[in-house]
């Protein structure tokens, strides 16, 4: 009991101490033990590192995740989610929670977060709902389904990525933040206390007299200065363990990189492939909605040729020298050879039905709309649209 009593009388005036030493510190009373440069650049170092990764991690934790406030729609959830699970996100609906509050919930109950759709595979699915409606049989209704197949491709890829992010780039950056970088904040507020005391021995030394209080006050000033140094040691060692973790952070950027390149050339590869999908679609469809459209103006959906590489300046070139071989056509009030690009039904009687690859002759009629042409094949005559053709010299 007496022990423990001497041991509190001992903190609390070495707690005591060090606060008369801080203050009168920050009065400029008493002098302070400053860090050598080299240590107080790299707690300069360190601290930049911490404030850059923590805003790298929020912006990038922006661009995964926008934090949409989330609507309750059926199709949001997984038909795998439990009760539990549907209970709590009817409860963030309720409080009006947006999804990353709703999956700090589900972390603090220690729940698994629900499967939820990602805008693309929620864009896709209206698209083959609304497709199935319309008619897979009809030229709008199968576009539909096939742009909503393209969709949720795109959305199966996106969560990859941000899987991929999540795992090998936003993880060590938090790690760093919450392991590293709180040992090297524990490690410099003991440094901060090791130099208090340090400058308090000193004080008592100056402020000593008597011969044996001067060889009390210089042995506790051995001993403080053998601890500071000690601690400065430990706490320079971990800001320059700093320079590791910048070597480990390039390789987690590269890392990101990468899956970004790999999400955009699927993306992009996935569209290449619903615009041929899409340019190719009519020759599908041997009634074309004719019940629903007699007489009306067909359904056409111009495309361009798309090579394996990403568009180029020449393309855009070659798409302008087309639009003026049409244009010369018209004015010249002559004819021209033309070959069909793709097949095409025609939706009245007043238009020509084309097959792919075909030459055909075409013709400008005064009065007729920019995008059609007279189209002639032996004895057979009808409009014809100029996307689906291509002039021959």
């Amino acid at each position: 009991m007496d022990f423990n009593v001497k041991r509190l009388a001992a903190d609390a005036g070495t707690f005591l101490s060090r606060a008369v030493q801080f203050t009168e510190e920050k009065l400029g009373q008493a002098e302070k033990t400053e860090l050598d440069a080299h240590l107080e650049n790299l707690l300069v170092r360190a601290e930049n590192t911490k404030q850059w990764t923590e805003r790298i991690m929020k912006q990038t934790e922006v661009l995964l995740q926008p934090n949409p406030i989330h609507t309750m729609m059926p199709y949001h959830w997984s038909t795998t989610n439990t009760t539990d699970q549907l209970q709590v996100t009817a409860l963030c609906n309720s409080l009006g929670c947006d999804v990353r509050l709703e999956e700090f919930v589900y972390e603090k109950l220690e729940k698994k977060v629900p499967t939820r759709m990602n805008n693309h595979e929620l864009l896709g699915q209206s698209m083959i709902e609304s497709g199935n409606e319309f008619g897979p049989g009809t030229a709008y209704g199968n576009a539909l389904i096939k742009c909503g197949e393209t969709e949720k491709q795109i959305g199966g890829a996106e969560r990859e990525f941000i899987q991929s992010a999540a795992i090998n780039f936003l993880t060590p950056f938090r790690n760093f933040l919450e392991g590293d970088f709180k040992t090297i904040l524990k490690e410099r507020k003991l440094l901060q206390v090791k130099r208090l005391d340090l400058d308090a021995a000193k004080t008592r030394l100056k402020k000593a007299r008597m011969a044996d209080a001067r060889a009390v006050a210089e042995q506790e000033l051995r001993m403080t200065q053998s601890e500071f140094d000690r601690q400065a040691e430990i706490t320079r060692l971990l800001l320059e363990g700093v320079s590791s973790t910048h070597a480990h952070h390039l390789r987690c950027l590269n890392d990101f990189v990468e899956a970004q390149t790999t999400y955009y050339a699927q993306c992009y590869q996935y569209m290449v492939d619903l615009q041929k999908q899409l340019g190719s679609f009519p020759s599908s469809f041997t009634n074309n909605n004719q019940s629903s459209v007699s007489g009306g103006a067909s359904i056409s959906v111009p495309t361009i040729p798309v090579s394996a590489s990403l568009p180029s300046v020449s393309a855009g070139r070659g798409s302008s020298a087309a639009s003026g071989g049409f244009s010369e056509l018209r004015i010249s009030n002559g004819s021209r050879k033309a070959r069909v690009l793709y097949d095409y039904d025609a939706a009245s009687s007043s238009e020509l039905s084309l097959l792919a690859d075909e030459v055909i002759t075409v013709s400008s009629v005064p009065g007729m709309d920019s995008d059609w042409l007279m189209g002639e094949r032996g004895n057979q005559k009808g409009k014809v649209p100029i996307t689906y053709l291509e002039l021959l010299n």
